[in-house]
Protein backbone atom coordinates (compact mmCIF):
# COMPACT_ATOMS: atom_id res chain seq x y z
CA UNK A 1 0.00 0.00 0.00
CA UNK A 2 1.72 3.34 -0.88
CA UNK A 3 1.95 6.42 1.80
CA UNK A 4 -0.10 9.29 0.98
CA UNK A 5 1.81 12.07 -0.44
CA UNK A 6 1.68 14.46 2.93
CA UNK A 7 4.67 15.79 4.34
CA UNK A 8 3.77 14.14 7.86
CA UNK A 9 4.70 10.55 6.30
CA UNK A 10 8.21 12.04 5.97
CA UNK A 11 9.18 11.55 2.21
CA UNK A 12 10.63 14.50 0.20
CA UNK A 13 8.95 17.22 -0.84
CA UNK A 14 11.49 19.20 -2.69
CA UNK A 15 13.58 17.39 -4.68
CA UNK A 16 16.01 18.22 -7.08
CA UNK A 17 17.53 15.54 -9.57
CA UNK A 18 20.95 16.16 -10.81
CA UNK A 19 20.78 13.60 -13.59
CA UNK A 20 18.18 12.79 -15.85
CA UNK A 21 16.86 9.03 -14.84
CA UNK A 22 14.72 10.41 -11.65
CA UNK A 23 13.41 13.07 -13.24
CA UNK A 24 11.99 10.99 -15.90
CA UNK A 25 11.20 7.90 -13.12
CA UNK A 26 9.11 10.43 -11.07
CA UNK A 27 7.01 12.11 -14.25
CA UNK A 28 6.40 8.53 -15.39
CA UNK A 29 5.40 8.05 -11.27
CA UNK A 30 3.03 11.16 -11.96
CA UNK A 31 4.89 12.92 -8.94
CA UNK A 32 6.65 15.77 -11.20
CA UNK A 33 4.89 18.11 -8.61
CA UNK A 34 7.97 16.89 -6.12
CA UNK A 35 10.80 18.59 -8.54
CA UNK A 36 12.10 21.81 -7.75
CA UNK A 37 15.34 21.24 -9.97
CA UNK A 38 16.47 19.26 -13.00
CA UNK A 39 19.93 18.77 -14.62
CA UNK A 40 20.70 20.91 -17.85
CA UNK A 41 21.28 17.55 -19.51
CA UNK A 42 17.18 16.55 -19.36
CA UNK A 43 15.74 15.82 -22.52
CA UNK A 44 12.91 13.74 -21.03
CA UNK A 45 10.09 14.19 -20.61
CA UNK A 46 10.11 17.04 -22.74
CA UNK A 47 8.14 19.21 -20.93
CA UNK A 48 10.39 18.93 -18.06
CA UNK A 49 13.04 21.67 -19.46
CA UNK A 50 10.04 24.12 -19.46
CA UNK A 51 8.55 23.26 -16.05
CA UNK A 52 11.51 23.03 -13.67
CA UNK A 53 14.61 25.50 -13.47
CA UNK A 54 18.06 23.50 -14.53
CA UNK A 55 20.68 23.71 -11.67
CA UNK A 56 23.07 21.59 -12.45
CA UNK A 57 25.30 19.82 -15.39
CA UNK A 58 26.62 16.49 -14.53
CA UNK A 59 30.05 17.27 -13.34
CA UNK A 60 29.28 20.62 -11.87
CA UNK A 61 26.54 22.44 -10.10
CA UNK A 62 24.81 25.53 -8.93
CA UNK A 63 25.02 24.80 -5.76
CA UNK A 64 23.98 28.43 -3.69
CA UNK A 65 20.90 28.34 -6.54
CA UNK A 66 20.22 24.53 -5.35
CA UNK A 67 20.36 25.70 -1.98
CA UNK A 68 18.25 28.72 -2.54
CA UNK A 69 15.36 25.75 -3.86
CA UNK A 70 15.25 24.56 0.30
CA UNK A 71 15.58 20.82 -0.96
CA UNK A 72 14.74 17.96 1.19
CA UNK A 73 16.55 15.67 -1.22
CA UNK A 74 19.13 15.78 -3.82
CA UNK A 75 19.64 12.64 -6.07
CA UNK A 76 22.73 11.84 -8.46
CA UNK A 77 24.40 8.99 -10.13
CA UNK A 78 28.04 7.49 -9.69
CA UNK A 79 31.47 9.37 -8.22
CA UNK A 80 31.04 11.83 -10.91
CA UNK A 81 28.88 13.98 -8.56
CA UNK A 82 30.44 13.29 -5.37
CA UNK A 83 32.28 16.38 -5.01
CA UNK A 84 28.40 18.15 -6.03
CA UNK A 85 26.90 15.42 -3.64
CA UNK A 86 29.88 16.33 -1.01
CA UNK A 87 29.14 20.66 -1.19
CA UNK A 88 25.02 19.79 -0.75
CA UNK A 89 25.87 17.67 2.44
CA UNK A 90 27.84 19.75 3.89
CA UNK A 91 25.20 22.33 3.34
CA UNK A 92 22.92 20.24 5.45
CA UNK A 93 20.65 18.63 2.14
CA UNK A 94 19.84 15.03 1.89
CA UNK A 95 21.52 13.29 -0.98
CA UNK A 96 21.43 10.19 -2.88
CA UNK A 97 23.66 9.23 -5.35
CA UNK A 98 22.91 5.76 -6.81
CA UNK A 99 25.60 3.87 -9.16
CA UNK A 100 23.71 1.26 -11.02
CA UNK A 101 25.29 -0.11 -13.83
CA UNK A 102 23.15 -2.96 -15.33
CA UNK A 103 19.81 -4.19 -16.69
CA UNK A 104 18.81 -5.13 -13.55
CA UNK A 105 20.05 -1.85 -11.45
CA UNK A 106 17.96 0.18 -13.74
CA UNK A 107 15.01 -1.81 -12.99
CA UNK A 108 15.95 -1.94 -9.36
CA UNK A 109 16.51 2.26 -9.33
CA UNK A 110 12.82 2.57 -10.73
CA UNK A 111 11.51 0.44 -8.02
CA UNK A 112 13.75 1.86 -4.94
CA UNK A 113 13.21 5.85 -6.18
CA UNK A 114 9.11 4.72 -6.45
CA UNK A 115 9.41 3.61 -2.46
CA UNK A 116 11.58 6.73 -1.58
CA UNK A 117 8.61 8.96 -2.36
CA UNK A 118 5.71 6.57 -1.21
CA UNK A 119 4.80 4.87 -5.17
CA UNK A 120 6.19 1.76 -4.15
CA UNK A 121 3.45 0.05 -6.19
CA UNK A 122 2.80 2.02 -9.32
CA UNK A 123 7.09 1.51 -9.14
CA UNK A 124 6.92 -1.74 -9.22
CA UNK A 125 4.15 -1.70 -11.83
CA UNK A 126 6.05 0.35 -14.09
CA UNK A 127 9.47 -1.60 -13.66
CA UNK A 128 7.60 -4.55 -14.49
CA UNK A 129 6.52 -2.92 -17.96
CA UNK A 130 9.90 -2.40 -18.87
CA UNK A 131 11.30 -5.83 -18.11
CA UNK A 132 8.40 -7.37 -19.84
CA UNK A 133 9.79 -5.02 -22.94
CA UNK A 134 13.25 -6.15 -22.34
CA UNK A 135 12.21 -9.92 -22.14
CA UNK A 136 10.18 -9.38 -25.71
CA UNK A 137 13.34 -8.03 -26.91
CA UNK A 138 14.82 -10.77 -26.35
CA UNK A 139 12.67 -12.99 -27.63
CA UNK A 140 12.71 -11.88 -30.57
CA UNK A 141 16.56 -11.51 -30.98
CA UNK A 142 16.73 -15.27 -30.34
CA UNK A 143 14.70 -16.12 -33.63
CA UNK A 144 17.92 -14.33 -35.94
CA UNK A 145 19.33 -16.23 -38.23
CA UNK A 146 22.84 -15.00 -37.28
CA UNK A 147 24.44 -12.84 -33.90
CA UNK A 148 26.41 -10.21 -34.94
CA UNK A 149 29.65 -8.93 -33.36
CA UNK A 150 29.16 -5.59 -32.20
CA UNK A 151 31.54 -2.60 -31.02
CA UNK A 152 29.99 0.03 -29.15
CA UNK A 153 32.11 3.27 -28.76
CA UNK A 154 30.56 5.71 -26.02
CA UNK A 155 33.88 8.18 -26.53
CA UNK A 156 36.43 8.48 -29.49
CA UNK A 157 39.38 10.36 -27.83
CA UNK A 158 40.12 7.98 -26.04
CA UNK A 159 38.03 5.70 -27.33
CA UNK A 160 35.89 4.03 -24.46
CA UNK A 161 33.93 0.82 -25.12
CA UNK A 162 30.42 0.08 -23.68
CA UNK A 163 29.53 0.13 -20.06
CA UNK A 164 27.53 -2.38 -18.41
CA UNK A 165 23.94 -1.74 -19.21
CA UNK A 166 24.65 -1.03 -22.71
CA UNK A 167 26.90 -3.95 -23.06
CA UNK A 168 23.82 -6.07 -21.81
CA UNK A 169 21.51 -4.42 -24.41
CA UNK A 170 23.75 -4.91 -27.05
CA UNK A 171 22.80 -8.84 -26.11
CA UNK A 172 19.06 -8.08 -25.77
CA UNK A 173 19.05 -7.31 -29.17
CA UNK A 174 20.26 -10.12 -30.17
CA UNK A 175 24.80 -8.81 -31.20
CA UNK A 176 27.76 -10.07 -28.90
CA UNK A 177 29.57 -7.19 -27.62
CA UNK A 178 33.24 -7.44 -28.56
CA UNK A 179 34.23 -6.12 -24.85
CA UNK A 180 32.44 -7.85 -22.35
CA UNK A 181 35.05 -8.36 -19.46
CA UNK A 182 35.80 -4.42 -20.23
CA UNK A 183 32.11 -3.55 -19.54
CA UNK A 184 32.28 -4.89 -16.38
CA UNK A 185 34.51 -2.09 -15.16
CA UNK A 186 32.61 1.02 -13.26
CA UNK A 187 34.88 3.47 -14.31
CA UNK A 188 35.11 4.68 -18.16
CA UNK A 189 39.26 4.64 -17.47
CA UNK A 190 39.12 1.21 -17.65
CA UNK A 191 37.15 0.69 -20.48
CA UNK A 192 39.62 2.54 -22.47
CA UNK A 193 40.58 0.40 -25.79
CA UNK A 194 44.22 1.46 -25.98
CA UNK A 195 45.00 -0.31 -28.78
CA UNK A 196 43.52 -0.17 -31.77
CA UNK A 197 44.50 -3.57 -33.00
CA UNK A 198 42.15 -5.20 -30.13
CA UNK A 199 39.13 -4.06 -32.49
CA UNK A 200 40.53 -4.68 -35.51
CA UNK A 201 41.29 -8.43 -34.30
CA UNK A 202 38.20 -8.97 -32.82
CA UNK A 203 36.52 -8.25 -35.79
CA UNK A 204 32.88 -6.58 -35.30
CA UNK A 205 30.51 -7.21 -37.86
CA UNK A 206 28.58 -3.47 -36.49
CA UNK A 207 30.43 -0.69 -34.64
CA UNK A 208 28.12 1.87 -33.01
CA UNK A 209 28.95 4.90 -31.61
CA UNK A 210 27.07 7.13 -28.98
CA UNK A 211 29.92 9.63 -28.38
CA UNK A 212 28.42 11.13 -25.54
CA UNK A 213 27.47 14.90 -26.04
CA UNK A 214 28.18 15.08 -29.92
CA UNK A 215 27.83 13.81 -32.95
CA UNK A 216 29.25 10.19 -34.18
CA UNK A 217 31.44 10.77 -36.91
CA UNK A 218 31.33 7.43 -39.14
CA UNK A 219 33.80 8.64 -41.51
CA UNK A 220 35.81 9.18 -39.12
CA UNK A 221 36.03 5.81 -37.39
CA UNK A 222 36.72 4.49 -41.18
CA UNK A 223 39.24 5.79 -41.68
CA UNK A 224 41.19 5.20 -38.97
CA UNK A 225 44.69 2.86 -39.69
CA UNK A 226 43.78 -0.37 -40.20
CA UNK A 227 40.30 -0.18 -39.89
CA UNK A 228 38.86 -0.67 -43.41
CA UNK A 229 39.54 -4.40 -43.00
CA UNK A 230 37.54 -4.55 -40.38
CA UNK A 231 33.82 -6.16 -41.60
CA UNK A 232 32.03 -3.85 -40.25
CA UNK A 233 34.10 -0.71 -42.32
CA UNK A 234 33.80 -2.94 -45.29
CA UNK A 235 30.36 -3.10 -45.42
CA UNK A 236 29.31 0.56 -43.88
CA UNK A 237 27.85 -1.35 -40.87
CA UNK A 238 28.49 1.92 -39.01
CA UNK A 239 25.45 3.61 -36.59
CA UNK A 240 24.75 6.13 -34.03
CA UNK A 241 22.45 5.45 -31.26
CA UNK A 242 21.86 9.35 -29.71
CA UNK A 243 23.93 9.37 -26.53
CA UNK A 244 20.64 10.48 -24.59
CA UNK A 245 18.72 7.57 -25.54
CA UNK A 246 21.77 4.75 -24.21
CA UNK A 247 23.79 6.49 -22.04
CA UNK A 248 21.59 7.78 -19.24
CA UNK A 249 21.44 4.60 -16.99
CA UNK A 250 17.28 5.24 -16.83
CA UNK A 251 13.95 3.49 -18.38
CA UNK A 252 15.44 5.62 -21.87
CA UNK A 253 18.09 2.90 -22.31
CA UNK A 254 15.36 0.15 -22.07
CA UNK A 255 13.10 1.93 -24.33
CA UNK A 256 14.12 4.35 -27.17
CA UNK A 257 17.98 3.11 -26.50
CA UNK A 258 16.97 -0.43 -26.78
CA UNK A 259 14.45 0.08 -29.93
CA UNK A 260 17.47 1.58 -31.82
CA UNK A 261 20.14 -1.32 -31.32
CA UNK A 262 17.48 -3.48 -32.24
CA UNK A 263 16.79 -1.79 -35.34
CA UNK A 264 20.07 -1.50 -36.28
CA UNK A 265 20.97 -5.37 -34.93
CA UNK A 266 17.82 -6.51 -37.02
CA UNK A 267 18.58 -4.86 -40.40
CA UNK A 268 22.44 -5.86 -40.31
CA UNK A 269 20.96 -9.69 -39.34
CA UNK A 270 17.81 -9.59 -42.74
CA UNK A 271 20.72 -8.18 -45.13
CA UNK A 272 23.07 -10.56 -43.93
CA UNK A 273 21.62 -13.95 -42.77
Amino acid sequence: MNVPSDPQHGLPQRIVCLTEEPTEVLYALGQQHRIVGISGFTVRPPQARQEKPRVSAFTSAKVDKILALQPDLAIGFSDMQADIAAALVKAGVEVWISNHRSVAGILGYVRRLGALVGCAAQADAHADALQQRVQAVRAAAAALPRRPRVYFEEWDVPAISAIRWVSELVGVAGGDDIFPQRALAALGKDRIVADPAEVIGAAPDIIIGSWCGKKFRAEQVAARPGWAAIPAVRDGELHEVKSPLILQPGPAALTDGLDRLQAIIQGWALRRG
